[in-house]
């Protein structure tokens, strides 16, 4: 269920990003699904080795190359399927701060389970 929800969250990123971003098209609803599914695997397989073999400039940039390492996620999965295209890198760097920021909003609903939680607060009444 949890990857099933991320999922969604990514797709609902990339959407956005599509929306937002003119320089980003994804042609249609099956692609943008794929575009969701590569993402997850590109990220999942390739992100690592690229955040590895670019840690010294990242340490050096506190950390802001990684926006550049995601925006690479993305034009890697926009050259692999057919039905998107992004226009160039600054599209590439938005398109990748909106997916970004769309997963980390979606993902603080969704706990180490997988599943979606919310946290209740209650205020003791004190005599």
């Amino acid at each position: 269920m949890g990857f099933l929800i991320r999922f969604l969250i990514t797709a609902v990123g990339i959407w956005l990003a599509a929306r937002l971003v003119p320089g980003i098209v994804v042609d249609d609803t099956p692609t943008l699904l794929w575009a969701a599914l590569w993402l997850g695997i590109v990220n999942a397989v390739v992100r690592p080795v690229a955040v590895f073999l670019t840690l010294p400039i990242t340490l050096l940039s506190l950390g802001l190359f990684l926006w550049v390492i995601n925006a690479g996620m993305l034009g890697l999965v926009a050259w692999l399927l057919e039905g998107m295209r992004i226009a160039g890198f600054g599209s590439a760097l938005l398109g990748a701060l909106i997916v970004g920021l769309t997963g980390w909003i979606g993902n603080g609903f969704i706990g180490e389970q997988g599943r979606y939680e919310v946290v209740v607060m209650r205020r003791e009444e004190r005599s």
